[in-house]
């Protein structure tokens, strides 16, 4: 956070002026129009007093510039809570790779968002939050909605902003924008009193914060390229290998490096396993794809971790859910090899033999270009064959035979008919863990989900802000009854706002994953997890929002007709399926074990150790 903020300065001359240019604005005109140079299609936000300036700014941009439909050039998105706001923005960011906007007032507006913010740090996601403030003269007085924005954000964003002088909102706003999409992505929050969006100005058109350090940090990272002898090491290290992996991770969809993932691991042959949040990075139905890793990775996915001798991990940060046992995690490899754009995260759970500090796409095609100049073609032949192997023996499944509908089922009726191609959101919970072991995700951007965080409720918002990214896609919001409780009152969004959005509810009528946990860890006390006595009628409550098309699924042998005619609706869609509360996410590796102590459930096969004893207590959820 820079308080006070540097003296604004120039930004290199631009081939021509800013028509703008010259021109005196108020400030809160002035923030619209970097809004607009900045590319923004839709913002979300709920108003207030402290950001009445901005909001009226908004209302009439849109008014003098509407489009020959009609239509207004920058929709201004409002949701049921700021928080909804918040993951909008943060669903549309994931969706389109642009920075997301959400605009709210102060104090509890601003405090609303706080969630959404730690959210979009944790999964590196680019979001701008402007919050209104109350005006400068009464800082710090305890004035009706004031809330201590900067310093409450300073520890959950990316970078903080308090303007508390008019002349530095131009540059300071497109500072912003800079920060939240370069490096590794993340979060920015402009806090704006009143008074400084009340000011009238002279607009630059180009001015920027003076913030050598970080800019130069910025060119030298993107300037970093791999030499001969680093491209060296890493071939002679494969060359050596019987049985490498690349390891993905989130990192690879924002780099933009997934087509560069995908022709440097078909070119030398290397299985790629992803992360939750690297799903999509490289095709899941591709031969060499392994799916999921992890805490509920695929089976053969985490058995490929335990076998290879030269791991290549690409945007990926060795987490607590894929690494949970450091020290036992790929104790085959003799070669570990990493690139991230965040130098913090080379070497900071697990020791690397070989890295790179670099943007990921440039990296992948240097190497790409130094093996192919140098005829790299080594034959993993008995790899893939043994790989092959772990897939049949060891794939996903599930009671195929049960009377009751299993959750997996849903997912894989909805992925027959979406092929890997829809948008696919989820809350947090067991649903979420099926989704993303059951689907197909064939490109980057259509699996949104909050991953570090874990945060429940998040869902529905995404869904929404990934349809206005995305207005001609199917998207999806695969959600649990406990999930989307948190933020059930965006479904009158979905409506208000025309959006075809398809809603599934996966009801196992309580938190199914906590009560997977305490079914395994705490002798099936299942204290505060059962919802079997709430009163909640999630199917009237879709219909009292406008929903044109609502069910409630009970039956099995409904299940394939119902998800015809649910994707088949052409708007809004909402699906209950009333799933077997028993139902449980497998894979699963416990708390302080490793992939070699799996449990995999009654349905897939296992190889090793039994993982757990049953009243065993855990640290880390």
């Amino acid at each position: 956070m820079n308080l006070p903020l540097p003296t604004a300065v120039p930004s290199p001359a631009p081939e021509a002026p800013h028509p703008r240019a010259g021109e005196h604005l108020s400030g809160a005109d002035i923030i619209v129009q970097i809004l607009v140079d900045e590319g923004c299609e839709v913002l979300f936000g709920y108003s207030g007093g402290a950001i009445l300036p901005v909001y009226d700014a908004i209302f009439r941009h849109n008014a003098q510039h509407l489009r020959a439909d009609g239509s207004e050039p920058m929709p201004l998105i409002v949701p049921a809570n700021e928080q909804g706001a918040g993951f909008m923005a943060a669903g549309h960011a994931r969706a389109s790779g642009k920075v997301g906007v959400a605009v709210v007032t102060s104090g509890p507006g601003a405090t609303n968002l706080v969630t959404p913010i730690r959210d979009a740090m944790a999964d590196s996601v680019p979001m701008l939050a402007i919050c209104g403030q109350v005006p400068t003269a009464v800082l710090g007085s305890d004035a009706f909605q004031e809330a201590p924005v900067a310093n409450i954000m300073a520890s959950c964003a990316k970078h903080v902003f308090l303007v508390t002088e008019p002349e530095q909102l131009e540059a300071t706003l497109r500072t912003a924008f800079e920060i939240a999409r370069s490096g590794r992505p993340g979060p920015v929050v402009v806090d704006i009193p009143k008074d400084v969006q009340n000011a009238m100005l002279a607009f630059d058109g180009a001015c920027r914060l003076p913030i050598p350090g970080y800019r130069a940090r910025l060119r030298a990272t993107a300037q970093s390229q791999l030499g001969e002898d680093a491209c060296a090491r890493f071939f002679n290290a494969l060359a050596q290998a019987r049985r490498p992996l690349i390891y993905a991770g989130g990192g690879v969809i924002a780099a933009d490096a997934s087509a560069a993932l995908h022709e440097f691991a078909t070119t030398f042959g290397i299985p790629v396993t992803t992360t939750l949040m690297g799903l999509g990075g490289f095709d899941t139905t591709h031969p060499l794809a392994l799916h999921m890793l992890g805490m509920h990775g695929t089976a053969y996915a985490n058995y490929a971790v335990e076998d290879c001798d030269f791991l290549i991990a690409l945007g990926a940060r060795f987490d607590d859910r894929v690494a949970g046992v450091p020290a036992r995690f790929a104790p085959r490899a003799q070669f570990i090899a990493q690139i991230d754009i965040d130098a913090a995260e080379v070497g900071k759970v697990k020791a690397v033999d070989w890295h790179h500090v670099g943007p990921l796409r440039a990296a992948l095609e240097r190497l790409l270009r130094h093996g192919r100049a140098r005829a790299a073609q080594p034959d993993f032949s008995a790899w893939h064959a043994h790989l092959a192997q772990l897939k049949r023996a060891h794939a996903l499944d599930y009671d195929r035979d049960s009377v009751l509908i299993q959750p997996q089922a849903v997912i894989e009726a909805i992925n027959r008919h979406t092929r890997g191609r829809a948008i696919i959101s989820t809350g947090v919970g067991q649903h979420q863990m099926w989704a993303a072991q059951y689907f197909d995700f064939r490109a980057p951007r259509h699996w949104l989900t909050s991953g570090s965080m874990g945060t429940m409720g998040f869902g529905l918002p995404a869904a929404i802000g990934a349809q206005f990214a995305r207005p001609d896609a199917l998207v999806i919001d695969i959600d649990g009854d406990g999930s989307i409780r948190m933020n059930l009152g965006e479904l009158e969004t979905v409506t208000s706002y025309g959006l075809p959005l398809k809603i599934v509810v996966l009801n196992n009528v309580g938190d199914g994953m906590v009560r997977q946990w305490q079914k395994l860890f705490f002798d099936g006390r299942f204290s505060a997890t059962d919802r079997s006595l709430r009163r909640k009628d999630f199917v009237m409550a879709a219909q009292a929002d406008g929903f044109g098309w609502v069910r409630r699924l009970e039956r099995k042998e409904d299940l394939e007709t119902v998800i015809a005619e649910f994707l088949a609706h052409p708007g809004a869609a909402f699906l209950e399926v009333m799933i077997d509360p028993d139902a449980g996410v497998y894979p699963m590796v416990g708390p302080g074990k490793s992939y070699a102590q799996m449990i995999t459930g009654p349905f897939i096969a296992e190889r090793g150790e039994s993982a757990i004893a049953p009243a065993q207590t855990a640290d880390m959820f």
